[in-house]
């Protein structure tokens, strides 16, 4: 592959990865991430139990958790009325993945 083709395919992984570069690129969504992924629980968590580790509000919760899952970084799971959000291993994190390995690939062979 040229150098122009890997630069096309870079450009399409930056437009795929835009909305999660700008949900995880937030401070506070960062540490609700953390939350999620430094738990033992393997069905997830609710609003108050991130409440209590982040020190954020549930409204500041909630909005932040809606952020996250429209861009696709964490599922929600409902369990008659209590909702349960974590991250899916499938999850559009995946992308970021390839967004690194293109640039490296180009990186090593043109620099």
């Amino acid at each position: 592959m040229n150098k122009q083709d890997q630069l096309s395919m870079i450009k399409d992984d930056f437009m795929n990865c835009q909305k999660v570069l700008l949900a995880i690129g937030d401070e506070t969504r960062q540490s609700i991430l953390l939350v999620l992924m430094g738990t033992d629980c393997q069905i997830g968590l609710r609003v108050g139990e991130i409440t209590e580790q982040t020190h954020l509000s549930r409204p500041a919760v909630s909005h932040h958790l809606k952020i996250l899952r429209d861009a696709g970084v964490i599922l929600m799971r409902k369990e008659g009325t209590k909702n349960f959000y974590y991250i899916d291993i499938r999850t559009k994190l995946g992308l970021l993945k390839n967004l690194v390995l293109d640039i490296e690939t180009l990186l090593t062979e043109y620099y």
